[in-house]
This record gives C-alpha cells, sequence and structure tokens, in this order.
C-alpha cells in the first residue's frame, strides 16, 4: 500500500484555521522566522499504513530491555523505527535536489542550518539575501482533495465494517497521491544594500503574498513584495526599533514602485525570486529528511 498522508486531522484543523495574524515589528533576526502557518508539511509522507492493524501492547506500561543496558526499548520504538526507515526511503525516493541548486547571477551561498545567505558584490555595493527555512511551506488545500483524504481515513479506521472494501481504499489511496500538491518553500527574506562608503544599510524586508504563489496571470505581476523598508548601521545583526521603520501597506505607489524597481536593478526580480523558491524548497527537504535521520538515530539509540 502507498503511504498515506501523515495525519489527516492536523489538515482538517489547518483547512478552518483560515489565514494567520498578521506580525508586529520585531528584531531583524525574527524578521527570518514567519509566524507558525497552520499546516507545515500536511500532506507528507508520514503516515499510517491503510488497512494496518494497530500493534498491541503499545499501551502497556514499558519495562526496561531484558539485555540488561537499563535502556528503554518498547515494541512501540521498534514499530516507530521501522516506520521512519520507510518513510527516509520515500523522502528520498522523490527528493528533487541530492546537492542545493545553484543561484544565477553570481550570488554566493552560505548555509548555517536552516538559515542560508546569498551574498553579491554590484559595483562597490555589498548585496546580501538572508532567510530561514522554518515554517516556510504555506498551506495547500483543494476540497477534492481533502474529501479524498476523510475517505482515505475511514476506509482505514473502519475497514470492512463500513463496507469500504480493501479495493476501494487503494483507489482512494492512489487518488489522493495523484492529486498530492507539490510542496514549495516560500520563505520571508531580508535584503540588505550596503553602500561602499559603508555607513548605512538599507534593510527590505521581503515576503511571497499567499494569494500570489502559484497563480498564472496574463500580465506579468510581481510574485513577493516588500513588508518594511528601514535604515540600519552597517553590522548590525539586530533591527533596532529607535530607527524608523517604513510599512508598505499605506505607501504611496510610485515610492513603492521605485524600491521595487531599486532591487531589480540589482538582481532581485522575479526570476531571483523563483530561483530563491526552488533553493529554499531543496534546503527545505534535505533539513526534513537529516531530521528524520536524527529522530531514528535517537529512538534507536540505548
Amino acid at each position: 500500500m502507498l503511504p498515506l498522508l501523515r495525519c489527516v486531522p492536523r489538515a482538517l484543523g489547518a483547512a478552518a484555521s483560515g489565514l494567520r495574524a498578521a506580525v508586529p515589528a520585531s528584531p531583524l533576526r525574527q524578521l527570518l522566522h514567519p509566524a507558525p502557518r497552520p499546516c507545515l508539511r500536511p500532506f507528507g509522507l508520514l503516515s499510517v499504513r491503510a488497512g494496518s492493524a494497530r500493534r498491541s501492547g503499545l499501551l502497556q506500561t514499558p519495562a526496561p530491555c531484558s539485555c540488561g543496558c537499563g535502556a528503554l526499548h518498547t515494541e512501540g520504538d521498534k514499530a516507530f523505527v521501522e516506520f521512519l526507515t520507510d518513510e527516509i526511503k520515500e523522502e528520498k525516493k522523490i527528493q528533487k535536489h541530492k546537492s542545493l541548486p545553484k543561484m544565477s547571477g553570481d550570488w554566493e551561498l552560505e548555509v548555517n542550518g536552516t538559515e542560508a545567505k546569498l551574498l553579491r558584490k554590484v559595483a562597490g555595493e555589498k548585496i546580501t539575501v538572508t532567510f530561514n527555512i522554518n515554517n516556510s511551506i504555506p498551506p495547500t488545500f483543494d476540497v477534492l482533495y481533502l474529501k479524498v483524504a476523510v475517505a482515505i481515513t475511514l476506509c482505514t479506521t473502519r475497514g470492512r465494517r463500513s463496507g469500504c472494501a480493501h479495493s476501494t481504499s487503494t483507489a482512494y489511496t492512489d487518488l489522493f497521491l495523484f492529486l498530492q500538491p507539490e510542496l514549495t518553500s516560500t520563505p520571508n527574506f531580508v535584503v540588505e544594500v550596503t553602500k561602499s562608503d559603508g555607513k548605512k544599510t538599507l534593510v527590505l524586508d521581503c515576503h511571497y503574498p499567499e494569494d500570489e504563489i502559484g497563480q498564472e496571470e496574463e500580465t506579468e505581476s510581481d510574485i513577493f513584495s516588500i513588508k518594511e523598508v528601514s535604515f540600519q548601521a552597517t553590522g548590525d545583526s539586530e533591527w533596532r526599533d529607535t530607527n524608523y521603520t517604513l510599512n508598505t501597506d499605506s505607501l504611496d505607489w510610485a515610492l513603492y514602485d521605485h524600491l521595487m524597481d531599486f532591487l531589480a536593478d540589482r538582481g532581485i526580480d522575479n526570476t531571483f525570486a523563483d530561483e530563491l523558491v526552488e533553493l529554499s524548497t531543496a534546503l527545505e527537504h534535505q533539513e526534513y529528511i537529516t531530521f528524520l535521520e536524527d529522530l531514528k538515530s535517537f529512538v534507536k539509540s540505548q
């Protein structure tokens, strides 16, 4: 049986949660961490197998291992490790990039865990783009997809007692995986532009509007937007609240267009934004697989 969704109740909860609340102004480091989205990986491969029976004894009080090592080895741990082994194998099978894709435009990439930094110099200006892949996968829902997910859950939990035959469950599973949307990482990113004199740095907090992601229109439009703009002292790692911060929600459109053109002249345009999504998605998937491997090692260790 093909792998199913990780957790349908989580998906149902995310579908009803609505848009996330607006985030107030925060330090520069916090700008890289968007507010927790209602569903990070709603249709990943972490799952229960359709028709699988729950192992008996999982709710019994665990006892130390009989081997005398003093560690706790339960049937649940054993099942967990076997499950994670399968999931890691499946995730590696669908992994699109074995190594991180390169950005066009002579950008240098530095990666520190979940945080990535792109650096570039143009005519004496230093341009830095920083983003973090944590909480960067937006919720993606389709009504038909959600209905199929519910049908799979009912068939799996009720079985033949509900009149849902094994072949019907298999058909629902195949349809579920066919409709499964591709997960993409769309992180907030911060652009820092420093002139040759190095006195001040112009900082622009950018993000991908969720209602623009995946939308195809006849006329080209920006797939990312500027949220806040501020001057900060060069070299400061924290966003100073004492410096004036311009929120673009109430900004004159002519000024906003000039700011977008300012970024485009420095290579930060729709092409850059598309490539950043691809890079971020590859990094997120890479970190996710590493997390599963670490989790497996932790559960398995003595």
